[in-house]
């Protein structure tokens, strides 16, 4: 049963919840953006927040409470933020560039790699950053770093 008068569905109004946090928990800004910049950036941030991720999956791993973990869940935001105002700094047009190809091709990565590619080498360039796909069988060319992407089966 549904607590509220509101009708339960097509609402076009955004649920915003009021209730405040206690005073022991610091605020902390949302990162602030959508889907698509963080996917164009999430292969970043993973290699530029690594320890601050590591520590919180560790955190979340010894405890399931949400509470326990906020720490360590404020310097992965703090250091999500950091990297996309870097991003924004250094790599404006290309990062525009690639997460509005992402935005507009439901988000898969294949439809924007000519955007993709120009990113990276921006990122490498301005921060040192290294596009790594996780799980890339050694000694083959990552997908993105291919000449033609084409799966075909052997």
């Amino acid at each position: 049963m549904a607590a509220t008068n509101q009708h339960p569905f097509l609402s076009n109004v955004p649920f915003k919840d009021e209730t405040p946090l206690p005073e022991d928990i610091p605020r902390v800004d949302d990162v602030g953006t959508t889907s698509a910049p963080l996917k164009s950036a999430a292969f970043f941030i993973g290699a530029y927040c690594k320890n601050f991720n590591d520590d919180y999956m560790l955190c979340k791993n010894e405890n399931n409470d949400p509470k326990h973990c906020l720490k360590e869940g404020r310097k992965v935001t703090r250091c999500t933020i950091e990297l996309l105002r870097k991003l924004r700094e250094n790599c404006d047009k290309e990062f525009e560039a690639h997460w509005q190809c992402l935005d507009k091709n439901n988000q898969e990565y294949y439809q924007c790699r000519p955007q993709e590619k120009t990113f990276n080498t921006c990122v490498f360039n301005a921060l040192n950053l290294e596009k790594v796909i996780p799980g890339t069988p050694q000694g083959k060319p990552p997908i993105h770093l291919k000449e033609s992407p084409i799966f075909k089966p052997s």
